[in-house]
């Protein structure tokens, strides 16, 4: 496990967040990114998770809605880390994945594509 402060942690993932290509950012309208410590008691070891409607299911009624939210989880992160190096690249994935899933990609296809 490596150690790592939460404002560290939370600035590797505002840079991940900034790697994101600028024509994907636009398109992340109504979406807040959330570190959390833990992660849901049911699922310890999740890494992140994206809480929200992805974009090829909403409709004309989307408006109006509470922000989608992405939640990145800090304690199991570190845990399964050994450097700083390794919790950049495992945040980067765990952002990238988040994001894919608001975009409406699966996991299946995360898998396919690298990013699982």
């Amino acid at each position: 496990m490596f150690e790592m402060s939460r404002e560290e942690f939370e600035a590797a993932v505002a840079d991940a967040l900034d790697e994101v290509p600028e024509q994907f950012a636009r398109q992340l309208e109504n979406v807040v990114v959330l570190v959390e410590d833990d992660a849901p008691p049911d699922d310890p070891t999740l890494l992140g998770y994206y809480d929200g409607i992805p974009l090829t299911e909403r409709g004309h009624w989307s408006g109006g809605q509470l922000p989608d939210r992405i939640l990145i989880f800090r304690n199991p992160t570190l845990e399964i880390c050994d450097t700083r190096e390794d919790v950049v690249e495992e945040v980067t994935i765990t952002v990238v994945h988040e994001i894919a899933h608001f975009f409406g990609i699966d996991d299946a296809k995360l898998h396919e594509l690298g990013w699982a």
